[in-house]
């Protein structure tokens, strides 16, 4: 065989040097992940808890997944950096209020946030609109929800409307590290990286909320309701000053109402969560999408013909059945709230109990964001290779603390993706340890995330200039005129034109022909 003619193989694939010659930079690819990025994993482990040789200060050494899911894998030269604790942080132009994990990947988090910005008009749309007149200015936001390419551009709307922001995340998991990077590069405080460990977790939290001498936030955005819940009891002094409070989460709001209801509510709050275009986009559409990613991505199963068990049939639940049987599965919905119950009946859903169904099951996906909703003793009566996800907002609902047992060995397989194997050989395949599995194993639309920021950066805006006395301490919905200007803001996206009513209509109708088009507890 002739020199031109030798060939390079890669598995079992040939590839001409004449080809390999013509092709400029081309890289030998074969030993590279094919799906999922693994990082430095270690083959097994009794737990994810911090292992001991961590210090307490990150998940480095204990195998758990802390890689970003941008386009671009850094982690392998970051993984040699020190803690983020134990490093000070200074960006190019000497901005240091900020604790990443390597400042030196601004450059990638950037061109992140500027893909995100093409399927984000409405709230590029919204920024556009209001930065010469900056609604926010003089407002100092506390911000902790997930900390993506996304939400950084929500972050920068914030900023660019006269607001000073801190930010926080708001799961361990989730967090594109150079997107951080790229917020610090441009001098905003950013406190998350990928793989914290629960105390790295509250210690972030609790430097936005305290911070410099100056500082005293008087609005907080939520995801969850951490922030709100440590400042209330943690900075109480400065709880009393806060000019209100926008919650994104089901769980969160679930928080707010405890604190409405026992009297420690110490500023008006509106539950974004619920507003309408929210709901419809985020909760079913979204989850509709995202439960085929996370699946596929993380496990590389095949869904059609499985049995699977989705708790809860929410808005959520009813985007992730929706998706799994158009694909041929075999569909089981557990069901607290009988209205649901019977929705899911009538959209020829079998009802049952957890325990009924746990030991025939393939897959098991709970949306409920309530707590213990998959116990120890139900996973004990799951057959070998059952996979169990949350897509709900809380880490709480399938029991993993139960799991973190001498008995029990958990194995790494790849990011975020463990088997929890039990004495008798049988193992779980469980997603991101049980944390919201869209977030930490898939990717989110960026229109849907405009969407969500729109409603929550109006609500701020509302709640910042509303005049004393418009709100009490208590919690409200979006009000309903918001909403349809969050759907409005998106309609010229997808060139779509709205029919304008006549006087004649909108008099027959009893309505403003600029809406709102509905009252307020209308249901769509």
């Amino acid at each position: 065989m002739s020199t031109e003619e030798i060939d390079e193989t890669l598995g079992e694939l040939r590839i001409s040097q004449k080809l390999l010659d013509a092709t400029d930079g081309f890289r030998d690819r074969s030993k590279r992940r094919l799906s999922l990025p693994l990082g430095s994993m270690r083959d097994t482990r009794k737990s994810s808890i911090v292992s001991a040789s961590s210090g307490g200060k990150g998940r480095r050494s204990s195998g758990c997944s802390i890689e970003s899911w941008s386009s671009f894998d850094s982690l392998d030269e970051d993984e040699s950096l020190p803690h983020p604790r134990e490093r000070t942080h200074v960006n190019s132009k000497g901005f240091n209020e900020f604790c990443i994990r390597n400042i030196e990947r601004h450059g990638l988090g950037r061109r992140e946030i500027q893909l995100a910005e093409l399927e984000m008009p409405g709230i590029l749309a919204l920024r556009q609109r209001a930065k010469e007149d900056k609604p926010l200015k003089g407002a100092k936001i506390v911000g902790c929800t997930h900390i993506n390419a996304q939400s950084a551009v929500l972050i920068e709307t914030l900023v660019a409307m006269g607001a000073k922001v801190k930010w926080a995340a708001c799961n361990i998991f989730s967090t594109q590290n150079e997107v951080a990077a790229a917020l610090a590069e441009k001098g905003i405080s950013i406190y998350a990286w990928r793989g914290q460990t629960e105390e790295d977790f509250w210690w972030c939290i609790k430097q936005c909320l305290s911070g410099s001498d100056n500082w005293q936030p008087n609005l907080i955005l939520d995801d969850g309701g951490d922030a709100t819940h440590t400042l209330v009891s943690k900075f109480p002094a400065v709880a009393k000053h806060l000019k209100g409070i926008v919650e994104e989460s089901t769980t969160g709001v679930h928080r707010l109402y405890q604190l409405s209801r026992n009297a420690k509510l110490t500023a008006p709050a509106i539950n974004v969560h619920d507003a309408v275009i929210r709901t419809m986009v985020t909760n079913y559409y979204c989850q509709k999408e995202s439960i085929i990613d996370v699946l596929k991505r993380s496990t590389d199963t095949m869904v059609c013909g499985k049995s699977v068990l989705v708790c809860g049939y929410g808005e959520v639940g009813k985007g992730i059945v929706s998706s799994l049987k158009s694909l041929g599965c075999n569909m089981y919905v557990s069901e607290a709230d009988p209205i649901c119950a019977l929705q899911a009946t009538m959209d020829g859903i079998r009802v049952v109990k957890v325990e009924e169904v746990a030991h025939r099951v393939d897959i098991v996906v709970t949306a409920t964001g309530n707590k213990k909703v998959i116990t120890r003793d139900h996973m004990d009566n799951m057959k070998s290779g059952t996979i169990l996800a949350n897509m709900g907002h809380a880490n709480t609902e399938i029991d993993v603390l139960s799991l973190k047992s001498s008995e029990i060995m958990w194995e790494k397989v790849r990011a975020d993706v463990d088997h929890i194997i039990w004495p008798d050989g049988k193992r779980l395949v469980l997603i991101a340890e049980g944390r919201l599995a869209n977030l930490a194993c898939a990717a989110l639309p960026s229109f849907q995330i405009s969407v969500n920021s729109v409603t929550s950066t109006l609500a701020l805006v509302e709640l910042y200039s509303a005049p004393l006395g418009r709100y009490k301490s208590e919690v409200y919905l979006l009000p309903k005129r918001m909403d349809e200007y969050a759907a409005n803001l998106h309609l010229a996206h997808f060139n779509a034109k709205l029919t304008e009513m006549t006087d004649e209509q909108a008099s027959y109708a009893g309505l403003n022909k600029t809406g709102p088009f509905k009252p307020q507890f209308y249901r769509y």
